[in-house]
């Protein structure tokens, strides 16, 4: 198997404090990696660094098959990124931004220009200047900067954040064709599962600057799409034995309706009664639930439990 990109134990330290703690991640040649977390969990940190924006504090970034330090030059012209906002100069032309562009990197393919316009179909006004266009338009653009360099990886931060529902789907579809049809290997950061459920091969949750979970979608689709629901009235006394007699740390308490759902793989519904009946809490109902996917990951992203 050919990673394109791992970090091992990747740790940001400011002012004493962590920011991003020991992050392993490892995403494969080729695929679409969805990086996940809520705003402030770390995601742009973690690209800053792999991209030599910002010094880890600790453990290691590999990309290409080659250390990244602080003088990895031509690595980094391998790999295309944007982070946080893409910034133009305003008064000139969308292709004179991306001539200046070439120049900065080096790379005088003529056509290149055009061709990554193209791609993003800002072909009709490349001559305007880009103080002009809209916020997803400039997104576009950005992005067209950031392949027309022939990238092996393209990192992009939040690239949806702020655009329409029409936007947001072009963009979509621009990201399936980059990875399927040129080959180019993405990690797309997002707080919103809904902006890449779709796109995503491999999907890494970042939550207060840990890693708390990295799978593959069809991995997660099947594993953990499936939960217990457990109505008692008595929910204190069935969070309790579920969390003491049962070992479960996987499950969410719902007060206002009396329901627990529970998520833990390895326990049966039997076990859960055995454990209800022996403990003495009366059980209303138990049943099996298919859990909605963003579901899942706002549980995971926001950190709820039985607390």
């Amino acid at each position: 198997m050919v990673y394109i990109l791992r970090t091992q134990g990747l740790t940001k330290t400011y002012r004493g404090e962590e920011v991003v703690s020991e992050v392993s991640m490892n995403i494969r040649k080729g695929e679409i990696y969805g990086f996940l977390g809520p705003n402030g969990a770390g995601k742009t940190t973690v690209m800053k660094m792999i991209t030599n924006l910002v010094k880890p504090s600790g453990g290691e970034i590999e990309v290409l098959g080659e250390k990244v330090h602080g003088t990895s030059y031509e690595l980094l012209k391998r790999m295309g990124s944007i982070i946080e906002y893409p910034i133009f100069y305003e008064k000139l032309t969308a292709r004179k931004n991306l001539e200046l562009h070439c120049e900065y990197m080096g790379y005088y393919d003529k056509k290149a220009i055009s061709e990554a316009l193209a791609l993003v179909n800002l072909i009709n006004v490349e001559d305007k200047p880009v103080k002009e266009f809209s916020l997803g338009m400039k997104q576009r653009l950005g992005i067209a900067r950031a392949v027309m360099t022939k990238p092996e990886l393209l990192i992009l931060d939040e690239p949806v954040n702020g655009l329409d529902p029409v936007g947001m789907h072009e963009l979509r579809d621009l990201f399936m064709k980059l990875s399927r049809q040129y080959g180019i290997t993405l990690l797309i950061s997002s707080h919103n599962l809904a902006e890449i459920e779709h796109i995503a091969d491999t999907v890494g949750v970042i939550r207060k600057g840990k890693l708390i979970k990295e799978a593959s979608m069809d991995e997660i689709r099947n594993s953990h799409a499936n939960h217990l629901e457990l109505f008692v009235e008595d929910y204190p006394r069935a969070a309790f034995v579920l969390e003491n007699e049962l070992k479960l740390k996987n499950f969410r308490v719902k007060e206002e309706k009396g329901l627990i759902n529970i998520y833990d793989e390895h326990i049966s519904q039997n076990d859960i009664i055995q454990a209800m009946v022996q403990s003495h809490v009366a059980i209303g109902a138990i049943n099996h639930k298919q859990q909605p996917l963003e579901d899942y990951f706002l549980q995971l992203i926001g950190g709820d439990s039985h607390a």
